[in-house]
């Protein structure tokens, strides 16, 4: 009893000595971030010229004015995604704090939350891209057009499963989602996991919580170095988890709840791995991470953009994310009709990411607020 005391208080002690070296080096945070607003508006901006700069056919017409910016956008603007898998890892670890205890009926009830409030705009979306889909079709013929669904096909896509049971995507970027979807489950079941096995024996919360962090360590290098190096698992979480942890651990750090070494450590973890298969999509997760914490060190975090139309569009950024699609799918479809120029078909992109921005302005409040709304009484 008295070995296990002795080593319940070091371990105490290390906790309290982490939180003391994260504190020297970073605020506090916690509340709305403005820095994390403002990436996700970046990169929901960057997604949304990628789609109109890889489908076409309007960027087909306009490359001969730009092919510099057009190729820019089609082949690397889509790197943008690894910023919301950091951003997606750093808000999961923010929301694990907020559960005492993670059960199986913990488990399923936060599934269900999550779904809730993003798979119920999700939904809507399918049925807007159904239709856009449908009217693009009466306009053109093009690759980026779905055949209409059957139902087992409406029904994968519902469950996030179109990708792994080989169905053709409904939009552009739903992949994603279903991915986020995924990785957001097994950070719970790791979690409900470790906790359910460490409850059996007389540990306290600080080494359930230790043992928790190095599962999902070993999740991510096995992600670093084996997952995500095969294509095979692109559909699968496994194949993300290097970035998303990398968010995770990020969040640690920035509460003091992990010594800022861990960190720099998993990041020379990720410069080990690009050397030995060199990986864009990384090297843009680890400079997310690297600008974020030079952002808490600079204590810019919480206050900068002082903008308040960067911080609307990073809270509007789901339901652009969600609805640009199916709205810049009509767009180039109607204007496919008509003999533009390079630079009338630049000005038609323009036309069809304004009018995104403007679907997205009342899917968010119309839409997404409203589950969000009803996410936030179930916890009450």
């Amino acid at each position: 009893m008295d070995d296990y005391r002795n080593g319940r208080a070091a371990g105490d002690r290390i906790v309290q000595g982490m939180s003391a070296i994260a504190t020297s080096f970073f605020p506090a945070v916690s509340g709305r971030l403005r820095f994390i607003d403002g990436l996700r508006a970046v990169a929901a901006q960057l997604i949304v010229w990628h789609h109109l700069a890889f489908y076409g056919p309007l960027s087909d017409v306009a490359r001969p004015l730009t092919p510099f910016v057009i190729d820019l956008l089609h082949h690397h603007a889509r790197m943008a995604v690894q910023v919301f898998l950091v951003i997606g890892g750093f808000v999961t670890a923010q929301h694990l704090e907020r559960l005492p205890r993670l059960d199986l009926r913990g488990f399923v009830r936060e599934v269900a939350r999550r779904y809730q409030r993003t798979g119920g705009p999700y939904l809507v979306t399918l049925l807007l891209a159904v239709a856009a889909n449908a009217v693009a079709d009466l306009w053109m013929d093009h690759r980026s057009i779905s055949a209409a669904p059957s139902a087992l096909q409406l029904l994968a896509h519902a469950f996030y499963l179109q990708d792994l049971l080989g169905y053709e995507a409904l939009s552009a970027g739903i992949w994603y989602l279903a991915v986020d979807f995924q990785l957001f489950i097994l950070v719970l079941a790791v979690s409900a996991g470790v906790r359910g096995a460490l409850s059996r024996g007389s540990f306290d919360a600080t080494t359930t919580d230790i043992a928790t962090r190095a599962v999902f360590g070993a999740l991510g290098a096995a992600s670093l170095f084996w997952f995500n190096r095969d294509a095979a698992f692109d559909h699968w979480a496994v194949y993300f988890f290097g970035s998303y942890f990398l968010g995770m651990l990020l969040r640690w750090t920035l509460a003091g709840s992990s010594a800022p070494w861990v960190l720099a450590g998993y990041l020379a973890m990720i410069v080990a791995a690009l050397a030995i298969d060199w990986r864009p999509r990384l090297l843009v997760a680890a400079l997310t991470a690297v600008i974020i914490v030079l952002a808490a060190h600079r204590r810019v975090l919480q206050r900068w953009p002082d903008n308040a139309m960067v911080a609307y569009l990073g809270r509007i950024s789901f339901s652009l994310f969600l609805v640009h699609f199916p709205i810049c799918l009509v767009v180039n479809a109607w204007f496919s009709r008509l003999p533009l120029s390079p630079l009338q078909s630049w000005l038609a992109m323009g036309f069809a990411y304004v009018a995104s921005l403007a679907v997205a302005v009342v899917f968010h409040h119309y839409v997404e607020a409203p589950f969000q709304r009803m996410g936030a009484a179930q916890r009450v």
